[in-house]
């Protein structure tokens, strides 16, 4: 019979066990529902707990008899990294009696009661095709190649035991097959959601203060930090879709070409003025544009033109570009007060803020223009602008300034150019608009243009009145180009 002291020792084990067990800490989304679902769906936001909360479910689906695992990640280096070594890792969270060995050359975990998981990776999703499982984790969802392929593989091997479940924990993304599981939510599908200030209490205060600072109260901040999943405005030039295919690493950025900073000054100062726009981009020696950096913000012109003069010589810039709609020669003078040797062009804007975009945006989508990191809150006036908004995008405008200089010039025969690209794109003819390919107008051509290349591919000099017909899917960037319509009435 044991002894009180021995009963004592056994109990105080066991609180022990109690207070510090995984439910008793874990926060309300990280615990799995109850109910009859095959998909529980985590959708949360950067350092909410999403990767603690897989490898506690992969150690309870183990401690519950399942024998056959699966973990898939984006690619072979973030299973190991963070869904197996990582601090929130399954090796990290697994109790000294329960702790898997890894053999990472065989790409498997292996518990002491004989249960295995296997790795697998979203760029060699064809992996998953035979193998079967009675549990899955799929981390970072949205963030997959080819997802839905190695979703469905991964679908059709989940059929061991009689009761086969998936877990998905994602930051979301407006990709369509996180689309289409939130869709099937209510039936298969269930679904926790949680912000990054949810798990604040696990977080650096130091974290949470930047990524507040730097995200909060925008697009990305909404995506990254609420894991809310967002949709494209109706009328926006820029998809969600196309800025994440622009995003490359600052480090993997090119030598550059050239490099200009472009202003659109606010007109007032202070707390309620608008922003002033300063973006810095420039031409790769791969033919490619990038937006290198955003300066904007609430200043007096002083203080614009003292941000954008240093980041003409941070970047070693070839000029300075500006509109000069609202302060004429009074933008050059202020540039000029802070450093009179900088090179300057004005620029005046003939045509509405939304038309002088379009070309811009069919840049991006040709892929000739990238972003060198995240901007935030120029990527939130990229996707959100729409025709006869009242509130002038700076920033937006201050990039169309820039990359246009760097690649859309009106004078002489530049407009070639932008032509060229758009039927180079792919190897093949640019997008015809649906609905206006037959519907014809006539456009003057700008003094300098002698030829353009439409986007079926047709080339069309220019006669001597300099009129020409084209199609009303022709038409639109060259407006925005400096074509004028002729008055047919």
């Amino acid at each position: 019979m044991p002894s009180p002291q021995n009963d004592l020792s056994i109990f105080g084990q066991f609180a022990d066990a109690l207070e510090t067990s995984w439910r008793a800490r874990a926060l309300p989304h990280q615990i799995e529902p109850d109910g009859d679902w095959t998909i529980w769906l985590i959708c949360a936001g950067r350092g909410a707990g999403k990767t603690r909360a897989g490898s506690e479910w992969i150690l309870e689906q183990v401690s519950a008899g399942r024998r056959r695992l699966g973990l898939i990640g984006p690619t072979s280096a973030d299973v190991r990294d963070v869904m197996i070594e990582g601090e929130s890792g399954i090796l990290a969270c697994a109790p000294d009696w329960n702790r898997p060995v890894y053999e990472p050359s065989k790409r498997r975990l292996t518990w002491p009661n004989g249960a295995i998981a296997t790795t697998y990776s979203a760029e060699e999703g064809q992996r998953l095709r035979g193998p079967q499982h009675d549990a899955l984790w799929a981390d970072e969802l949205a963030a997959w190649t080819d997802a839905q392929m190695t979703w469905d593989m991964a679908q059709f091997g989940l059929r061991l035991g009689a009761r086969p479940r998936a877990l998905v924990t994602t930051t979301p993304r407006p990709t369509k097959l996180l689309r289409d599981l939130i869709a099937r939510e209510g039936r298969d599908v269930v679904i926790t959601r949680a912000s990054t200030r949810d798990n604040a209490a696990n977080l650096a205060t130091s974290f949470l203060a930047t990524v507040e600072n730097q995200y909060g109260g925008t697009r990305l901040g909404r995506q990254e930090l609420e894991g809310e999943l967002l949709t494209d405005v109706p009328g926006a030039l820029w998809s969600l879709a196309m800025i994440e295919e622009a995003r490359v690493r600052r480090e993997d950025v090119p030598e550059m070409r050239r490099i200009v900073v472009a202003i659109d000054p606010a007109v007032t100062s202070g707390e309620d003025a608008d922003e002033t726009g300063i973006i810095v981009a420039g031409l790769g020696v791969d033919g490619v544009g990038y937006v290198l950096e955003d300066r904007s913000g609430r200043y007096s012109p002083t203080e614009w033109a003292r941000e954008a003069v240093a980041a003409y010589h941070k970047h070693r810039a070839d000029r300075i570009v500006a509109e000069t709609n609202q302060g004429g020669e009074l933008v050059r003078a202020t540039v000029e007060v802070v450093d009179a040797n900088v090179a300057y062009k004005g620029v005046h804007a003939s045509r509405g803020k939304y038309t002088r975009a379009e070309p811009v945006s069919a840049l991006f989508e040709q892929r000739r223009v990238k972003i060198a990191g995240a901007f935030s809150k120029l990527e939130d006036q990229m996707t959100t602008f729409q025709p006869g908004a009242s509130k002038s995008p700076d920033r937006l405008d201050a990039c169309v300034y820039a990359l246009t200089e760097l690649m859309l010039s009106t004078t002489g025969d530049a407009i070639i150019e932008f032509y060229r690209l758009q039927v180079e794109t792919n190897g093949r003819p640019g997008k015809v608009i649906e609905g206006q390919a037959q519907t014809l107008v006539r456009l003057v051509a700008p003094e300098g243009v002698s030829t353009v290349l439409t986007l079926s591919g047709e080339s069309l000099n220019i006669p001597e009145d300099r009129k020409i017909m084209v199609t009303a899917a022709d038409a639109a960037p060259l407006l925005a180009a400096g074509f004028t319509q002729e008055d047919q009435s």
